[in-house]
């Protein structure tokens, strides 16, 4: 499996169109971080960029993935394959039941 960074520019202007499927957008991450496809998700504090890194077979596959995103027609992408992705993990520690 590869992973993938991708820079998300997004719109100055952000519509109606845009704001009413943010919920589902999130919706939609928030899947896809359940099932390791989308491995991180960031956004800027002035909301014009956003980050997402993704786990897949190969850069068409990554593509792919992002196209789901449903607002992806708003955003500019630029798609960069990395050679690691090293981070801490935000997860609660596993119990361990003595």
């Amino acid at each position: 499996m590869n992973t993938f960074m991708i820079t998300l520019q997004l719109p100055n202007e952000l519509t109606e169109e845009f704001i009413s499927l943010i919920p589902m957008q999130r919706k939609i991450i928030n899947e896809l971080l359940d099932v390791g496809k989308v491995i991180q998700y960031s956004l800027s504090i002035d909301r014009s960029q956003a980050w997402v890194t993704i786990a897949a077979a190969s850069e068409q596959k990554a593509l792919d993935i992002l196209s789901t995103f449903p607002l992806i027609h708003f955003m500019k992408p630029e798609i960069f394959e990395l050679a690691f992705h090293n981070s801490v993990s935000n997860e609660l520690p596993k119990l361990i039941m003595n």
